[in-house]
């Protein structure tokens, strides 16, 4: 199979640093230097999450040894690092090492669009320069790359996801057996269980060679093991350098001249601040501020204190106005218990000045729970449900080996289900499918279905656009800037570069929805509306739903009720349908589907209601100010103020339309027959003169002893035309002129409290455009400062 040519016109090629080493297996984004031993430390090879053919939704997991499957052209991955993690494990059941070789970029926006892995011995060595004043090289190594051709080239699709476009199976060497595979560098990794064992042994003073001895014995054998006594070496060396011991104090120090600079920065630290395994906590004046706008969902994010990190550290998230993850405070977690949280947890609160998230997010973990609990009792407590889905991969191993498409099943079952009834209905018949209602974890995340099942949250806000996708926001904060080799000292640097990078894409994010406009697919004034409304990353969601509208129907399925209901369904789809109960007079509407409960953004099925109702621009209470463009007000506008606003133009929008749907009524009704037309247009000319009238005495229909204004002076003129009422007839006409008195009083009264209101409105508009040219004031300072830097 030839390799597939590469275009030079969009993309950017990078090779892999061939010089550094025979058993050099380094991934290009993230070169690091690093002894030619030293092994991955994560928690054993990456999960693959899913692999699928082209037709499928959702694929297998594939854990290394354990199947047949071969690489295929065609073949479809979640993402790059399951493709990886794939070619890994078929490497390691086969028996050669693998290594990343090339990527390919956009020249475009820089991101990689090709990757392709490579067997360890693919190409030659390149002579390095002899530094050495004899010319010799002092640490002489094998020569172990031969030029095999064996390899598997992904490339990443327009859905996101990656596929297979190239696969050379054959090599040009003789491949290592099963009980040999363990010693090769792609498949060496300390485990999670055996780092553990590793830290208490080492704890207890036991040296390497006692401790590969204990090894040996737990596992049954070095070469179940997965890793050389090199790499227990390497790894106990490694952990001894992340000790944080005295190291807290450069962190104490730095936090110290934070606070110096500037008295918002908050910090903490529980017990002696001298104690170096002390917690500590802190926030700076910016994250303290973006919790104002964007505090009503937090996430908790513990990564760092697993996995692939070894540094107990541990920040607090949101998301911003453009979906980007926002800062709300940092921890460095030494002690883990439950009071330990609790302190932190109060702690945190205290430096929000003890306003309460409406959600937060954290890892499956009972002690965690515990100290939420405890904390924050009024806030919806939810766990990460791509952290059940990871331990998922470790606690059903065996099952996922036996059977392939039992996690692309439990990914349904979680994520595609619309109802709780459909769910608890879907994992009873999983759990009896795959004979595992005896296993005690899935008892244990069945127990705790209502805080990560998504049909049990989603009456909650999140901030979530999607269900069944990895939002952006529980991506770590400091991805790309903190690993496994970061000491303290180094990550205070790279703290502050985290800090900076984040700033400047919010600044980006916000340069491009107030200079540039949006593409409108539609000639809907509610297109239009929410285009001068949200930023543009929130626009493109609604735009999605706005334009899915058009392949949805939706009917009324209950005629009786005061708030009619909705049977709304995509075309073709009739069986799937979603139920809309909407309230016209109020202009509130609730779905089935509960997308604006869950991520504050109005549903297709409420769009769709709305459009087969002339619903013509989104009502405000719609429209989460946390989600526009002015999330981050440069003049606050207190509550009062801001309220009669909102409700001046909501009355509006809700006065416009009760007349519009009442009107429609007369129409309907109208059409059936000669009289009921006649009868229709009579009501209408009465009601069209009603409204002059009311039109020409200001707003106002004057009524007199029940009767209208225009109809008792038609009636006085009858009454003055007879001779023998002539006393009668003056009496009326005194009257008439004590009630034009009142009238007009009455009229100048109004029209002065509507010059109020005018006056009132007025100003608060000055006040927005004022936030309006802050704001883009603050935006083009940003962009002068970030050229200087360039």
């Amino acid at each position: 199979m030839e390799f597939e040519p590469l275009s030079l016109s969009n993309e950017i090629i990078e090779f892999d640093m061939i010089g550094l080493g025979d058993d050099a297996a380094i991934d290009i984004e993230h070169a690091v230097e690093e002894d030619d031993d030293l092994v991955n430390v994560d928690n054993g090879p990456a999960a693959v999450t899913s692999i699928t053919s082209l037709a499928a939704t959702t694929g297998p997991h594939i854990p290394g040894g354990d199947t047949n499957l071969e690489p295929y052209q065609g073949m479809e991955f979640e993402s790059e690092e399951a493709a990886k993690a794939f070619y890994n494990s078929y490497a390691r059941r086969v028996g050669f090492s693998t290594r990343v070789s090339m990527s390919r970029r956009s020249r475009r926006d820089g991101a990689i669009i090709q990757r392709s892995f490579v067997c360890a011995k693919e190409g030659f060595r390149v002579e390095k320069e002899r530094n050495s004043l004899d010319g010799r090289i002092k640490r002489p190594r094998a020569e172990t790359r031969v030029g095999c051709k064996a390899m598997l080239v992904v490339k990443i699709q327009d859905s996101g996801r990656w596929v297979v476009s190239s696969f050379v199976k054959e090599h040009n060497h003789e491949l290592v057996p099963p009980d040999k595979v363990h010693c090769l560098r792609s498949h060496r990794h300390v485990s999670g269980p055996a780092k553990s064992l590793i830290d208490t042994l080492q704890g207890a003073g036991i040296g390497p060679s006692g401790i590969m001895s204990a090894l040996i014995k737990e596992y049954g054998g070095i070469s179940n093991i997965g890793f050389t006594e090199r790499d227990c070496r390497n790894y106990m060396r490694s952990s001894r350098q992340r000790t944080l011991g005295g190291d807290t104090q450069i962190l104490l120090d730095y936090l110290k001249s934070k606070q110096a600079e500037n008295p918002s920065f908050f910090y903490a630290v529980q017990g002696d601040e001298d104690h170096c395994m002390s917690n500590i906590f802190w926030v700076d004046p910016k994250a303290r501020t973006n919790y104002t706008y964007f505090g009503d969902t937090v996430t908790f994010d513990t990564t760092y204190r697993s996995n692939r990190y070894r540094l107990p550290f541990a920040p607090f998230t949101g998301v911003n106005h453009h979906g980007q993850p926002v800062l709300f405070g940092c921890a460095l977690l030494i002690n883990e218990s439950e009071a330990s949280f609790v302190w932190l947890f109060k702690t945190w609160l205290e430096a929000m000045s003890g306003q309460h998230p409406v959600s937060i997010t954290t890892d499956h973990d009972r002690v965690i729970r515990v100290a939420i609990n405890n904390v924050f009792p009024d806030t919806r407590h939810r766990f990460c449900k791509w952290h059940i889905f990871k331990e998922c991969q470790e606690k059903l191993s065996h099952v996922l080996s036996e059977h392939h498409d039992f996690e692309a099943n439990l990914h349904k079952c979680v994520n595609l289900t619309e109802s709780i009834e459909e769910f608890e209905s879907c994992w009873s018949s999983l759990i009896d499918r795959y004979d595992l209602r005896e296993h005690e974890w899935l008892q244990a995340i069945y127990g705790d279905r209502r805080q990560w099942v998504p049909v049990y949250l989603r009456d909650t806000f999140f901030a979530e656009m999607s269900i069944t996708q990895r939002s952006d926001s529980i991506n770590s904060y400091f991805d790309g800037y903190i690993n496994a080799s970061t000491t303290l000292q180094l990550f205070v640097k790279q703290y502050e570069k985290a800090l900076e990078s984040r700033f400047e894409k919010e600044v980006k994010a916000d340069y491009d929805t107030i200079n540039t406009a949006p593409v409108l697919k539609t000639p809907s004034p509610m297109e239009k509306q929410a285009a001068g409304v949200y930023t543009r990353r929130l626009f493109t969601k609604f735009q999605e739903e706005l334009f899915e509208t058009l392949t949805f129907l939706a009917n009324k399925v209950d005629e009786e009720e005061m708030i009619p209901v909705y049977r709304v369904a995509k075309y073709g789809e009739i069986h799937r349908a979603y139920f809309v109960r909407f309230n016209i007079f109020e202009m509130k509407a609730t779905c089935s589907c509960q997308m604006f409960e869950f991520s504050g953004l109005v549903c297709r099925h409420i769009l769709t209601v709305f459009r087969v109702t002339n619903i013509l621009t989104l009502p405000p209470h719609y429209i989460l100010k946390r989600w526009s463009r002015n999330a981050k007000s440069g003049v606050m506008l207190d509550e009062r103020t801001t309220d009669l606003l909102n409700g001046a133009q909501e009355s509006i929008t809700i006065r416009y339309n009760n007349l519009r749907h009442e009107a429609l009524k007369y129409v309907d009704e109208g059409v059936n027959s000669p009289k009921v037309y006649d009868v229709a247009m009579t009501a209408l000319q009465e009601a069209a003169n009603k409204v002059v009238l009311a039109t020409k005495n200001g707003g106002r229909l004057v009524i007199l002893n029940g009767t209208c204004k225009d109809d008792l002076h038609q009636s006085n003129e009858a009454t003055t035309s007879r001779s023998d009422h002539q006393f009668g007839s003056e009496q009326s006409s005194s009257k008439d002129d004590q009630d034009r008195t009142i009238e007009k009083l009455t009229r100048q009264l109004d029209r002065a409290r509507r010059k109020c209101e005018v006056y009132r409105s007025n100003l608060l508009l000055i006040l927005k455009d004022i936030e309006e040219q802050n704001l883009e004031l603050s935006v083009k300072v940003q962009n002068i400062k970030l050229g200087m830097k360039d």
